[in-house]
């Protein structure tokens, strides 16, 4: 006799298909669900918007610095930190080019344009590691995973050194942590960055506010290139790792932490 079991039809439960989402909900919900946001990003990839966002809001910290301490007094602490035993007459010819209005606008102008190649250079390092890993995923992807893992970390990297400029009066601000903010949620608050520059830059590199957009790109990496949790770690920590040497080289270059 037939076991009556067998003849009861069976079914394999077929996954969820991914939420869709709008872009308004991608950049809400990639804070409080990644892994929703990149599988719905899988399905359809997008960055555009959320790239722009990333740049008007690290614009908006830059200005606010900028306006808070003082355009001259950011140079002359630039370079006095980059030419320590700078004659009173190198300082001001290196002021007097640092405000020049063209200098400004440029600096200003080129920062989409920055943005736009870490952006492009990230996306080509994550498709690298990717197939270094045997796996694969379209550019787009790849743009969108580095841009959704960047765009909350500097959202929040800029509401609390926000904050911190206006808490603090212009003359207690550091003038040269323009580049690394004053918010520091890592161990470089433990020494003198002006003393200690390369220190500094060696114990910023292990900072909270950065590992947790590195936590956001392996979510993405595994979510969109289908890898494994250690593999998709294995190229966000490689990509760090590389960014920490460059960090270290632009120390030894500028004279200033990083």
């Amino acid at each position: 006799m037939s076991d009556p079991e067998n003849l009861v039809p069976r079914f394999n439960p077929q996954p969820d298909p991914p939420k869709v989402m709008s872009t308004a909900q991608t950049l809400t919900s990639i804070f409080f669900e990644p892994g929703e946001t990149f599988q719905a990003l899988k399905v359809r990839p997008r960055f555009l918007i959320a790239g722009i966002i990333t740049v008007v809001v690290f614009m908006a910290y830059y200005t606010t610095f900028v306006s808070r301490v003082g355009s001259e007094a950011i140079a002359r602490a630039q370079i006095e930190a980059r030419q320590p035993d700078a004659t009173p007459e190198q300082i001001e010819q290196g002021l007097a080019m640092q405000n020049n209005p063209i200098i400004k606008v440029v600096t200003y102008a080129s920062f989409p344009l920055v943005f736009a190649v870490m952006f492009a250079a990230g996306a080509g390092l994550y498709l690298l590691g990717t197939m270094l890993m045997g796996k694969s995923m379209s550019f787009k992807q790849a743009l969108s995973v580095w841009v959704y893992s960047s765009y909350p970390p500097t959202v929040v990297f800029t509401l609390i050194n926000i904050v911190l400029l206006f808490l603090k009066s212009p003359g207690d601000i550091d003038a040269t942590a323009i580049n690394s903010g004053l918010a520091r949620a890592n161990p470089s608050m433990l020494v003198d960055t002006k003393a200690q520059p390369m220190l500094a830059t060696i114990l910023g590199s292990f900072d909270l506010i950065q590992f947790y957009g590195l936590f956001l790109g392996a979510v993405g990496l595994k979510v969109l290139a289908k890898l494994s949790s250690g593999s998709a770690w294995a190229i966000v920590l490689g990509i760090w790792f590389v960014g920490v040497l460059l960090r270290i080289v632009m120390t030894l270059i500028m004279g200033q932490a990083f």
